[in-house]
């Protein structure tokens, strides 16, 4: 079964980041996020639109 929400920890192994740098990225709004309780999720979709814009050579 594929994970439709992620963890920072997921999104970070994901991306072969440190969990700390993935933080940072959703907590600056560049990756986007979103918080249940305290603890921050990423849509899978999200990461994948993300890293298109990456590729495209977006600046974020």
């Amino acid at each position: 079964m594929t994970r439709e929400i992620m963890t920072v920890a997921q999104v970070a192994e994901y991306l072969q980041l440190s969990e700390m740098t993935t933080y940072k990225l959703v907590q600056e709004g560049k990756l986007p996020g979103f918080k249940i309780g305290r603890h921050w999720r990423v849509k899978k979709e999200d990461l994948s639109e993300y890293i298109e814009r990456l590729k495209n050579g977006e600046r974020l």
